[in-house]
């Protein structure tokens, strides 16, 4: 907990509202860019942002506050929405940039994220979002890591201004359809979302065509989807991260479990479950680098098995082209092998060049054993068990473990790395 001592700056009953407010935001990951320190104080490279994790997984090396929670909108799933009956708060640019010195000059923080509710009106949140952005950079002279949200029908404008000054921007889609949109939060729509989004990323591009001086979103884009608040498929969901993916260029989507923090009649009276939300970023990373689409990890009913992670689930359904020769096989079909993950693929295709490669070899790359056996021969030979047994052995240790300090190893690199 952050403790105020008498600074003259923001109230300490403020400061609560607005960063509490702001907790449900998880698009916030810091992840470092390339501004340079010209002279002033902060740093924003990777290594300059200390990343620190709370027991349930949140990154805390950011302060993470509103600049209101007094919001004109009545978005149907949010504490925030106007018709919610919840303590207001607003804070002043200055106060947000006092708070933010002063923090990191304590080395409680290397950075900020930095959203707001939309109070007033879209263009006015928004001019006191780039007005605090710029009195960091140019008054106070903060040359640390700073995370922007986006609002939605905001003038492009001033958006594109804003960019100049933070790292890294988000627009939360929150919502996978249109539909959802119309039902759950009336005042937003795609387009509102997914255009300034497109529009800034098309601005990336020109920047560094144009080798203009200075940086425009060194850190790229990022946003969040709610998961289990609409009847929408883990295939539309995935299908929509690809395509943000692929056309509007993120860096990531982040996937929030649906939490019932207000009562709707529109909306669930249950969490949706953190399983669900597991499964989702297993199968977000498959899409980033191993080459996956979402038409491939998805069943035929359209979500993702909650029974074993979705790589395994793929292996499974397509048992026809197993098993693989681990010496022979191209890099591609080495990276669809349950427990190899990228780095010990792109190792065996490296060792596999100057020598026979086999099940001991493997072991020390920390390729995970366990899952690969059934799925690759080493040399010719195949330690893997019969399909069924198979199955059933993937089956009984494919759901979601916490690590513990009795994890054993492979578990640990795993979570640590991604790898599956």
């Amino acid at each position: 907990m952050f403790v105020l001592y008498n600074t003259g700056m923001i109230t300490e009953q403020k400061l609560r509202i607005l960063t509490e407010a702001a907790k449900f935001d998880v698009s916030c990951s810091s992840s470092g860019s390339d501004r340079r320190n010209e002279g002033g104080i902060g740093n924003a490279a990777a290594n300059g942002c200390c990343h620190s994790f709370t027991p349930d997984g949140r990154c805390i090396s950011l302060l993470k506050i509103l600049l209101s929670n007094d919001c004109v909108f009545d978005c149907k799933y949010c504490r925030n929405r106007v018709s919610s009956d919840t303590p207001r708060a607003t804070a002043t640019p200055d106060e947000i940039c006092e708070l933010v010195i002063e923090f990191y000059k304590r080395n409680y923080i290397e950075g900020l994220f930095l959203s707001s509710s939309v109070f007033v009106s879209p263009d006015h949140t928004m001019e006191q979002l780039l007005l605090t952005a710029k009195k960091l950079r140019t008054e106070y002279n903060f040359h640390g890591y700073l995370h922007v949200k986006g609002i939605p029908r905001a003038d492009p404008r001033l958006v594109h201004e804003t960019a100049l000054y933070a790292d890294r921007m988000s627009y939360n889609i929150e919502l996978p359809s249109e539909r959802s949109l119309r039902l759950l939060a009336p005042q937003k729509s795609r387009e509102s979302l997914l255009l300034p989004m497109k529009d800034l990323q098309l601005s990336k591009i020109a920047f560094k065509e144009e080798k203009r001086k200075g940086k425009f979103l060194p850190a790229g884009q990022t946003t969040q989807m709610i998961v289990g608040a609409t009847p929408e498929t883990d295939g539309t969901i995935l299908r929509l991260s690809q395509s943000l993916y692929r056309v509007n260029g993120l860096k990531r989507v982040y996937y929030s479990s649906y939490v019932p923090v207000v009562h709707d009649p529109l909306l669930p009276e249950k969490a949706a479950g953190e399983v669900r939300e597991h499964r989702l970023y297993q199968a977000d990373w498959l899409l980033r680098f191993y080459g996956f689409s979402a038409e491939e990890l998805v069943g035929e009913e359209g979500n993702l098995s909650l029974e074993t992670d979705p790589k395994c689930a793929w292996a499974l359904r397509n048992m026809q082209l197993f098993p693989v020769e681990v010496n022979r096989a191209p890099l591609e079909m080495l990276l669809r092998v349950p427990g190899i993950g990228a780095r010990s693929a792109y190792k065996i295709t490296e060792a596999r060049r100057y020598t026979t490669l086999r099940f001991e070899d493997l072991k020390r790359m920390r390729v995970v054993l366990k899952r690969a056996k059934h799925f690759l021969t080493a040399d010719g030979k195949f330690y893997g068990e019969k399909r069924e047994q198979a199955v059933r052995s993937l089956l009984a240790e494919g759901k979601p473990e916490q690590l513990s300090l009795f994890s054993d190893r492979e578990t640990v690199f795993s979570a640590l790395t991604g790898e599956l």
